[in-house]
């Protein structure tokens, strides 16, 4: 890959390649953009296919977390990395201990939290390491409940603008993946009255789910081509893609799962043209970094959740974007963060720059 080209196409301020051998740690920080604040994006834990894998996907992920962040309202910019190697391995103290140092070597200018693979008991491996990090047990925890919050109220709000109705009572909704966040989902919408069909690589998630909410499971690819009102996915991203998006029988896409659309500007307009509603993913799931922020800025899980409900109307904001401007919803989502970012960047500053101390 042209590393370089990569980087100024995304629009990202800095890419650091971290490596320690002694603790079997190999991993990457991205670092997209700073203009609210210092980036903040959770450590992801993977064993990636190969090294160009890893780096596309962090760079994704950190240019989500600056929309992400923006559109929710939040004072932090957009940064990601990445773990590479076995999330179940149990020797996993220096690994994010490691982490941990060169988190700290960025001085501030990013504060990581947990992620795909990662836990609160890692996150306090980092925290011994420094102080740049959230979502520690002892503080506010694990953001799932909140991130599935989130996704709730914007399942909520995509059947408000789809079918006039806020009301999930006898829609069938299909989740793909049952994670922290997709479980603590399913049991807001087995309470409002929702049919679930589920799916996970682990089945043992599966038999829990099912267990408390009576879903239906179904294995693997199936769930793409199982007819519902609504899919959830909830597992990584690049699922609507030319094999899956064919495939779909339903009329909402809103889920908890981070870059959805293979290729946004391909297959958001491939899904919106088959007449499905796309809820833009780093709005939807934006409950579980404003629990991170919840953190920093000393609110309360309460408060935090109070934010969450505020993504209903977000979403809603980005459907009357998309019709009042004609574009789709993927593109209305980018240019409510990009109002805001460009709102912030031309803010005057009063104070005086000068003399600058050394």
């Amino acid at each position: 890959m042209n590393l370089f080209d990569t980087i100024a196409q995304l629009g990202h301020e800095q890419l650091v390649l971290c490596s320690d051998e002694g603790a079997g740690y190999r991993g990457i920080i991205a670092i997209h953009d700073t203009t609210l604040g210092p980036a903040l994006g959770g450590t992801r834990f993977w064993n990636y296919g190969s090294d160009e894998e890893a780096v596309i996907d962090a760079l994704r992920l950190a240019r989500g977390m600056t929309y992400k962040n923006a559109v929710a309202g939040l004072n932090l910019g957009g940064g990601k990395s990445v773990i590479i190697g076995d999330n179940r391995t149990p020797n996993r103290e220096m690994i994010f201990r490691a982490h941990g140092r060169f988190v700290e070597s960025l001085g501030g200018r990013y504060v990581t939290a947990e992620d795909v693979g990662t836990s609160t008991s890692d996150m306090d491996f980092v925290h011994m390491e420094t102080e740049y990090v959230a979502g520690l047990a002892n503080k506010s925890g694990d953001p799932s409940p909140v991130t599935a919050h989130g996704v709730f109220r914007a399942i909520e709000a995509s059947a408000k603008h789809k079918w006039g109705s806020a009301s999930l009572e006898g829609k069938t909704v299909t989740v793909q993946g049952l994670g922290n966040v997709g479980t603590y989902l399913c049991r807001e919408l087995h309470a409002a009255g929702a049919k679930l069909i589920v799916t996970d690589i682990r089945p043992e998630r599966i038999k829990k789910v099912v267990e408390e909410t009576g879903a239906k499971a179904v294995q693997g690819d199936e769930i793409y081509s199982a007819k519902a009102d609504i899919f959830a996915p909830c597992a990584l991203g690049a699922i609507i893609n030319d094999d899956t998006l064919p495939k779909l029988k339903v009329d909402i896409v809103c889920g908890g799962a981070n870059n959805q659309l293979l290729v946004p500007e391909q297959h958001g307009e491939a899904l919106e043209k088959k007449g499905i509603l796309y809820a833009p993913d780093f709005v939807a799931n934006a409950g579980g970094v404003i629990n991170v922020y919840s953190e920093l800025a000393g609110w309360t899980r309460e408060r935090a959740l109070r934010k969450a409900d505020e993504i209903f109307d977000t979403i809603l904001g980005v459907y009357q974007i998309a019709k009042d401007e004609g574009i789709f919803s993927y593109l209305a989502a980018d240019k409510l963060a990009e109002r805001r970012l460009a709102a912030v960047h031309g803010l005057v500053r009063t104070w005086p720059q000068w003399p600058r101390k050394s």
